[in-house]
């Protein structure tokens, strides 16, 4: 019997997948297991796995946004009529009516199929008629709705107008944005799924979490030489950023109150230290986890870091290696960033911003002298750290990197 088989929440923000590629065609037979496409989320891509054995009958998007519990494909038996259960799937997924707009989508409209009414004006008693999903997609893209020609039912704008008009913006009668004058280089490129999580949750976490932050500069001359010593005799090269990583995570053992999680009602106070390292690919920004990092050694650190950097920046990790940390790091030192701040990775309560590594005038033993010196920015969530307790963090893990003979044994 023909089964619909529809967009999975890979992830507890997701709205909506990006079908990037099939792996499998119309026709193809398929066992439990067989990877049908790569389903890009707003974290990661996903591989979306058969759970059926047969015959792919119908595939609904080549490629493209599907919302969640959207139609994606049909799986039956060689021949099996299909459509009868495509109309049922449609029908149950259609649009419900705004309150400006009481015209229900045609099922060909919800899923993205020819229509063959001719189009007609959008507008309708001063009305605009537009699907959910086109006047969202609109929005994020910074496109005036109302400028869009509608192919839909009776000239609705459905999502395939907006998508036209992504790829024509010259043909939008409204520009981007009041008295903005387009010029010939420029390129207009719809946002990502990961794109718009990520400014989300940064802009739920920049105005809603009370953020005040802590400078420390800190000595690094023994790191220096430590890391030195290491890498001549190990095979594990490791990184100063394997020693902030080890230092931060025996900085939260001994400083339980930083290592702490806001959820509103309640605080939760982690038993376990479990660093996100903020890692930069080309769509944004991912956090994987290293676990139980004050257990662990610097090659050990070492080697999961880089493991996961590589992963992540393919697209390859998996959501449950991206959450569960209970404090983040966010390094930009490798980009001669002397000093920053970093916007708080909820739930988390502190995110600790890292600058390079320079080399300046000191004052040692009251002699000036030339040192390797580090600037690190903890920013706090005031709701659950104060400033005593994010202080003696900074001075925690500033004597570890100061003397970091504790890290390596």
């Amino acid at each position: 019997m023909a089964e619909i088989i529809r967009m999975p929440r890979l992830s507890d923000t997701m709205k909506v997948g990006v079908i990037r590629a099939w792996n499998k065609n119309v026709g193809d037979k398929v066992q439990p297991g067989d990877i049908l496409a790569e389903v890009e989320t707003d974290k990661a891509t996903m591989d979306l796995e058969a759970f059926q054995e047969g015959v792919i009958l119908y595939i609904a998007v080549e490629s493209g946004e599907v919302p969640v519990d959207g139609i994606i494909a049909i799986i039956g038996t060689a021949g099996e009529d299909y459509k009868a259960l495509l109309d049922q799937g449609t029908l149950a997924l259609a649009p419900k009516p705004e309150t400006t707009d009481k015209t229900p989508a045609s099922p060909a409209a919800s899923s993205n199929q020819p229509v063959n009414t001719p189009a007609s004006s959008a507008m309708e008693k001063g009305r605009l008629k537009a699907s959910p999903l086109a006047r969202s997609m609109a929005k994020e893209a910074g496109i005036d709705i109302r400028a869009i020609q509608g192919t839909g039912e009776s000239g609705r704008i459905i999502k395939k107008d907006v998508e036209a008009s992504l790829q024509n913006p010259r043909k939008t009668a409204a520009s981007t944005s009041p008295g903005y004058v387009s010029t010939q280089g420029d390129r207009e490129v719809p946002t990502s799924q990961m794109r718009q999580t990520i400014a989300q949750r940064l802009s739920d976490s920049k105005f809603s979490a009370p953020h005040f932050y802590l400078t420390m500069e800190i000595d690094m001359d023994q790191c220096v030489e430590a890391r030195n010593q290491i890498n001549k005799i190990s095979e594990h090269k490791i990184s100063f950023n394997d020693l902030i990583i080890k230092a931060c995570a025996s900085a939260l053992r001994s400083n339980p109150n930083v290592n702490v999680s806001w959820y509103g009602s309640k605080m939760i106070y982690h038993g376990d230290v479990n660093i996100g390292v903020a890692v930069a690919i080309e769509d944004g920004l991912v956090v994987p986890v290293i676990r139980s990092a004050d257990q662990k050694t610097l090659s050990q650190i070492n080697a999961e870091v880089a493991d996961k950097a590589t992963r992540a920046k393919n697209r390859k990790l998996g959501l449950d290696e991206m959450q569960g940390n209970t404090f983040t790091i966010s390094n930009l030192g490798m980009f001669e960033i002397e000093e920053f701040t970093a916007i708080i990775n909820p739930p988390d309560s502190c995110i600790l911003a890292v600058g390079s590594i320079l080399k300046k005038p000191a004052v040692k033993n009251d002699q000036i002298t030339i040192s390797h010196r580090m600037k690190v920015t903890l920013s706090c969530d005031h709701r659950s750290v104060d400033g005593a307790t994010g202080a003696k963090f900074l001075q925690t893990l500033k004597g570890l990197l100061e003397q970091p003979i504790s890290l390596i044994l």
